[in-house]
């Protein structure tokens, strides 16, 4: 979802940056008590990031940053969390992805709805959750939550509780269903669910009426609800590698053309002239069946043996709509479209009709 910024992204310069030093929490503990000779330049510091060590628990010595914002704890072994620095530090940011965490590692201080009341993003993208982390249920304040590269099999049925959520962020997990109660998070503006086991979008989801993007790709969807259509502010749709679109984008393989065709083919490319003395009848009649390849810049026609092709056509100046085209040969698919500013290859225009 990298078109959304979150609020750990602004600039700040009261940062501790320790990344990529192999800390071990001992380690870490040292450099932390030794920062400073006093209370004040501790109180100073907004932003610790510890990305990259090798730290399997919080050091408690982060407890002394009395004003800490953000702490970014990506790319170590953490498999708990300690509850005191959620108890006394006030993050607003936690990012915590790519460690050891599991559903127990949580601690009930998520669970509150008081003591983490200002935290606004919350990442634990690329942990061992097999369950949507039911603690932060109670965390109405989060506004981004990423928590991709899981286990989870399933989304919260009171998902709706997270009321301020602005980006949901559950792809590459093993979600079979998307609840109904999805629908009822009015601020939400992106919505990543691919690589997942999907096979139906509820309807609810066109009351996100302020959503921008919706990722839906590899996936198992095979039909999308009429009422996605209802989505004004949608900009960004990407439904690739699922049923829905390999039934419109996959090209049918072509078999060799006969030697009756083929002749057939030069007789009417080369307006060869013919009449009932020189054919037999059964060849006049096959002759009157020729098509014409829809390729302009092809003067082809074709018979029996024909390429099936999808072509994109603008809808509303928003959309673009698949319509099926035939054409005589494999080699006019590249060229077949009239419009200039559309991409030939058909790799391309399903990203414009992806991406919207």
């Amino acid at each position: 979802m990298e078109h959304y910024t979150s609020d750990s992204s602004e600039s700040d310069s009261h940062t501790i940056d320790y990344q990529n030093r192999s800390l071990t929490v001992s380690k870490a503990e040292e450099c932390f008590l030794n920062l400073f000779d006093n209370e004040t330049a501790y109180a100073e510091i907004e932003t610790v990031i510890l990305y990259n060590n090798h730290l399997s628990s919080l050091p408690l010595s982060l407890l002394q940053f009395t004003n800490l914002h953000t702490l970014d704890i990506s790319n170590n072994s953490l498999a708990t969390l300690n509850v005191e620095v959620f108890l006394q530090c006030p993050l607003r940011t936690f990012i915590a992805k790519n460690n050891l965490l599991t559903n127990d590692s949580l601690p009930k201080i998520f669970a509150s709805k008081s003591k983490l009341c200002q935290l606004r993003e919350l990442n634990l993208s690329g942990n061992m959750l097999t369950r949507f982390p039911n603690q932060i249920l109670e965390q109405h304040s989060i506004k981004y939550l990423y928590l991709n590269g899981n286990l989870i099999q399933s989304i919260h049925k009171d998902i709706w509780k997270l009321k301020n959520l602005q980006v949901l962020s559950m792809g590459a997990n093993k979600i079979r269903e998307v609840p109904d109660t999805i629908g009822n998070l009015a601020q939400l503006q992106g919505l990543n669910l691919c690589d997942n086991l999907i096979d139906k979008i509820p309807s609810s989801i066109a009351r996100l009426h302020n959503l921008k993007t919706l990722s839906l790709h590899k996936n198992a969807i095979r039909t999308l609800p009429p009422e996605l259509i209802s989505l004004r502010n949608l900009t960004e749709l990407s439904l690739r590698d699922n049923p829905l679109v390999d039934r419109f984008v996959q090209h049918l393989s072509m078999t060799p053309t006969t030697l009756k065709e083929s002749a057939a083919r030069v007789v009417k490319i080369s307006e060869l002239p013919y009449s009932p003395e020189t054919l037999p009848r059964t060849l006049i009649d096959y002759l009157s069946f020729a098509n014409c390849c829809v390729n302009p810049n092809c003067k082809g026609v074709y018979f029996d043996n024909r390429i099936e092709n999808v072509k994109f056509i603008d809808f509303c100046g928003k959309y673009r709509v698949p319509f099926m085209q035939y054409l005589c040969s494999s080699k006019c698919v590249d060229n077949a479209n009239v419009d200039p500013q559309q991409p030939s290859a058909s790799g391309f225009m399903m990203r414009k009709v992806l991406l919207g």
